[in-house]
């Protein structure tokens, strides 16, 4: 996970968003930001960094009324995940409470609270729609 894509991205989209009434920056983060593992140290720490640089955008950012969020989904049903091994896919469910893959569907609500007028009020924070994965 590379930090510089998301945040060469807001850099980009910054005149616009300040220019906007509703402007909200929304960043995809990863339980294993949260939670420790040995074989997805890079990706674990890409993540925490990207964590880091939402509240420091959020800080940065709030003077321009520029929300920034994050949310950090659990195992969901998608490519990256399937391409892991059997054994893989069911460790990442069972470690959560909820032991099931979340389908993409289910991410849209968190992410429209957190990118619409419905979240107004939320910046710097992360929304867990992890299933129970790192409350755990």
């Amino acid at each position: 996970m590379n930090l510089r894509g998301p945040v060469f991205l807001v850099q980009e989209a910054l005149p616009a968003l300040k220019r906007s009434a509703h402007a909200a920056v929304l960043n995809v983060v990863s339980g294993a930001a949260f939670l420790f593992s040995s074989t997805v140290s890079l990706y674990a720490i890409g993540k925490a960094g990207l964590v880091a640089a939402t509240r420091s955008m959020a800080a940065e950012f709030a003077s321009h009324r520029i929300r920034v969020n994050a949310l950090s989904p659990g195992t969901v049903d998608t490519d990256m995940v399937r391409n892991n091994p059997p054994e893989a896919q069911a460790e990442m469910t069972r470690i959560q409470l909820m032991p099931r893959m979340a389908h993409p569907d289910e991410m849209v609500g968190p992410a429209l609270m957190l990118t619409s007028d419905a979240g107004s009020f939320v910046t710097g924070h992360v929304v867990f729609a992890d299933g129970g994965m790192v409350p755990r």
